[in-house]
């Protein structure tokens, strides 16, 4: 069984500043906790990037570079760049950024779906910004676009372009046969950093016979082809991911993925996420991956040759 990579989402682009206090908004959070959560065992930092005014989702790459090059200069990890950006960005919007910074990882989702994120406003009792309501309640008529086009034409532009990875994101089953039909057609070259992902509305539901059937499904579609990394929203983050490391694959914690830490208690930062997967999977006599062991695994590129 290979070592663990652990990888942390720092902010994301579904929950609103009015849910958590902890939420990083500004680039100095965002950078500060990234550092924080990479000295607390992540391999791979996954970012996001805010309005630093409203903590409003934004694709401006002026943005990204408050933080990149601060996160680079700290810390050996991996630096992995949002391509779904935020709720109604546009793919070249969601292409800005990377393009810019020419990454060696960035995420990319593997196909369109329904994306609803509406109840939480229903729990959410003072909001801090005007945005967030109409955010939140709009996703009952949201489409998160990620055509056949739009998937090769993210590949082509970052990935042959220059020289980025994947980190390839399948919300549901059919989803890993999207994967398979880019790999068939050699869009994509293996690994392939498969992140499953269970929990959010409109696709796969956060159920351990789920996860399994993802895996057994990922296993026979791509073989000794694919690295398994798993990640599940709200309280199935630690739960799903134990099962993960327990099953031989790779984790994702952190804030864009859930605000919690256990039950009724808010995590403070991403990296008390990290140290509390991390002491689980150590405890399973798991060994964690370091950024170095995370890059020959992925077949990175390295961090000398990005644009930041």
């Amino acid at each position: 069984m290979s070592k663990v990579i652990i990888s942390v989402a720092v902010t994301g682009a579904i929950h609103t500043p009015s849910m958590s206090d902890y939420l990083p908004i500004t680039p100095q959070e965002i950078a500060e906790q990234s550092i924080a959560a990479a000295e607390a065992g992540a391999a791979i930092i996954h970012l996001h990037a805010r309005d630093p005014n409203d903590g409003r989702p934004t694709p401006d790459p002026k943005v990204f570079m408050q933080f990149l090059p601060v996160i680079k200069q700290s810390t050996d990890a991996v630096i992995n760049i949002t391509t779904g950006g935020g709720l109604g960005m546009s793919v070249d919007e969601r292409l800005a950024a990377p393009l810019q910074a020419k990454p060696e990882m960035c995420s990319l989702n593997m196909g369109s779906m329904n994306f609803n994120i509406s109840g939480s406003a229903a729990r959410i009792k003072n909001f801090k910004h005007e945005w967030e309501r109409p955010y939140l309640e709009g996703t009952t008529d949201f489409i998160f676009r990620n055509t056949f086009k739009d998937i090769e034409q993210i590949v082509e532009r970052l990935g042959k372009g220059h020289g980025t990875r994947f980190e390839f994101e399948c919300y549901d089953v059919g989803h890993l046969y999207n994967l398979a039909h880019m790999l068939d057609r050699k869009v994509v070259e293996p690994p392939l950093f498969t992140q499953t992902i269970f929990g959010i509305l409109g696709g796969v539901g956060a159920e351990p016979r789920n996860l399994l059937f993802m895996k057994e499904t990922a296993d026979r579609l791509f073989g000794k082809d694919y690295v398994w990394s798993v990640l599940a929203a709200g309280r199935n983050q630690m739960p799903f991911t134990t099962m993960a490391g327990m099953l031989g694959g790779n984790v994702r914690v952190g804030l864009e993925d859930s605000l919690w830490l256990g039950r009724g208690v808010q995590a403070k930062s991403n990296a008390e996420q990290v140290a509390k997967i991390r002491r689980i999977l150590e405890e399973l006599s798991l060994e964690i991956a370091t950024p170095a062991e995370a890059r020959q695994i992925l077949a990175l590129k390295g961090g000398d040759k990005v644009g930041f």
